[in-house]
């Protein structure tokens, strides 16, 4: 089954401020352009097995029906939720984020 990936708002605002922080504080173009392609493809690759990914391990979030797909090449990743056929991302993070304290 092939999902439509939603990208809410919140998630935008994430993905902005890391390419952000690659363009004006690391002042490195090719890794922000490296990333935003990277989001493309992991996207693409969402809406075919965002079903197959498991539940978050963390009680809460799992709770909540959150899911985690990791970029296909960099240390970021994607928490989504799938509501019928959409797989709904709400969040974006680098993998050294408190990222389960920030979802709470």
């Amino acid at each position: 089954m092939d999902y439509k990936v939603v990208i809410t708002s919140d998630a935008e605002i994430d993905l902005d401020e890391h390419i952000q922080y690659l363009l004006f504080e690391k002042k490195n173009l090719q890794a922000a352009s490296n990333v935003l392609d990277d989001f493309e493809a992991t996207k693409n690759s969402l809406s075919k097995v965002a079903g197959s990914l498991r539940l978050c391990s963390n009680p809460k979030l799992n709770k909540l029906g959150y899911r985690r797909i990791n970029f296909l090449s960099h240390r970021y990743f994607m928490l989504y939720r799938i509501k019928g056929d959409l797989a709904i991302v709400d969040k974006i993070f680098h993998e050294l984020q408190d990222y389960e304290n920030k979802m709470m």
